[in-house]
Order: C-alpha cells, then sequence, then structure tokens
C-alpha cells in the first residue's frame, strides 16, 4: 500500500498488528456454509430509525480476522450474496469473548485506478476524516481519532478464509456513528481503503447497526 500512502500525503503509521494465532475460536458457530437467519422483528423495530435494509438469511462464504492487539480481534463473516458482511469484536480467544456485533450493507464500492481518483475519494481536500461526515441525509459523529480536523485513516491487516483460499487485504478505513433513538442500537458508517493481494484498491462504503445476540439463529 505504499502508494496509496505516499498519493495521501501520510506518514508511516504504525504497522498493523499480526494475525496471531489464525485459529482462534469464531463466534456463534459461525463459519463457511453456516447460516444467520436474523429474525423478522428486526427489520421492523429499524424502520424509520436505520438506513440499513435487513435482509432475512445469509450464508457465510468467508471469514475475515483482525488483530487489534491486546487480545482484541474483528471477526467478520462474508455472505455469498456479497451485500451484507457481520462483524464481530472480540476481547479474547474464546467463542463467548464478544464485545458487540454490527451487521454491515454495502452502500458502494468504486474501484481506484489512479492516485488522483484516491486523492479525490480520501484525501486532505475531501471530508473523510473530518469530525462530522453527511451521507444520504444524515450525519455520522467520527469514532476514530481525537484532532478537531481531519484525522488519518486508521491501518488494519485482515487475514480471510475461504473455500477457495487464504489471502489478506489491507485497509486504511474511519469509521463513523450516529444514535437510531432505539436503545442500545447505533447506526454505523464505515469508510474503507482496500487493497488485495493482486494490487487492486477500492473505496468502500459500508453502513451497519448494532445487533443483540437475540435478533438471529445460526444454522
Amino acid at each position: 500500500m505504499s502508494w496509496i500512502k505516499r498519493a495521501l500525503g501520510l506518514e508511516s503509521p504504525n504497522p498493523p498488528a499480526g494475525l496471531g494465532n489464525p485459529g482462534l475460536a469464531n463466534p456463534f458457530g459461525l463459519a463457511t456454509g453456516r447460516m444467520l437467519d436474523l429474525d423478522d422483528s428486526l427489520k421492523l423495530m429499524l424502520d424509520g430509525h436505520s438506513e440499513l435494509v435487513v435482509p432475512n438469511e445469509e450464508v457465510v462464504w468467508s471469514v475475515g480476522q483482525v488483530d487489534l492487539g491486546q487480545s482484541v480481534r474483528l471477526v467478520r463473516f462474508y455472505f455469498e450474496d456479497e451485500d451484507y458482511w457481520l462483524q464481530v469484536m472480540m476481547n479474547g480467544p474464546a467463542a463467548e469473548d464478544v464485545q458487540d456485533v454490527i451487521l454491515f450493507g454495502y452502500s458502494s464500492v468504486v474501484t481506484i485506478n489512479s492516485e488522483a481518483e484516491l486523492k479525490r475519494l480520501v484525501g486532505p481536500s475531501s471530508k473523510v476524516g473530518l469530525p462530522v461526515f453527511e451521507h444520504d441525509g444524515w450525519e455520522y459523529g467520527r469514532q476514530w481519532g481525537t484532532e478537531q480536523g481531519q484525522t488519518e485513516l486508521t491501518p488494519m491487516d485482515e487475514h480471510v478464509v475461504s473455500p477457495d483460499g487464504a489471502y489478506r487485504i489491507k485497509h486504511l478505513s474511519m469509521l463513523y456513528a450516529r444514535d437510531t433513538g432505539l436503545v442500545d442500537r447505533r447506526e454505523f458508517l464505515l469508510l474503507s481503503v482496500e487493497e488485495d493481494e493482486e494490487g487492486v484498491v477500492s473505496f468502500t462504503t459500508s453502513v451497519g447497526v448494532t445487533l443483540q445476540s437475540t435478533d438471529f439463529t445460526v444454522i
């Protein structure tokens, strides 16, 4: 991702944490081929409170792991239809060490073909990294960084395993959130520059909402 950092004028950040033990337990029994069945009441509850359109059921295709250090990790489950993905933050190695759960849906995915396009989307003159970001008429507050102005994107290194094999994806991301007006439900906006092992770079926008363990069943 060196050319991306040069294009954005970034100094080299601290290197992302290593993967650690790839055999760490997955939460809720989720794995490739397992189905996430979302409760019908969730869609009704979020109607008018969140922009995310909740699907009925999704089948896991691949599983990603991001080691954040200090026993904290993100486990990401990418579904077969490629429209949605589930992120679980874990604060330990065991399957029950769940800190929070967010269901994300892709709002857009843009392939980046030049440094100029990258700068336009996430560079110093863009709004990505500012304390407040507007998306589809909603205002979201920045969750990472304490600067009063624009802050740098956060680097993460993800190791993904699918039936087709294992690979890594490098991320430069920024997370935003807003209150939905529902108890223990927040809506998230994740903006991320992603580079795969073949050097393909894309800019993804994902909208997510907090889930509770009672919102879904794993089959």
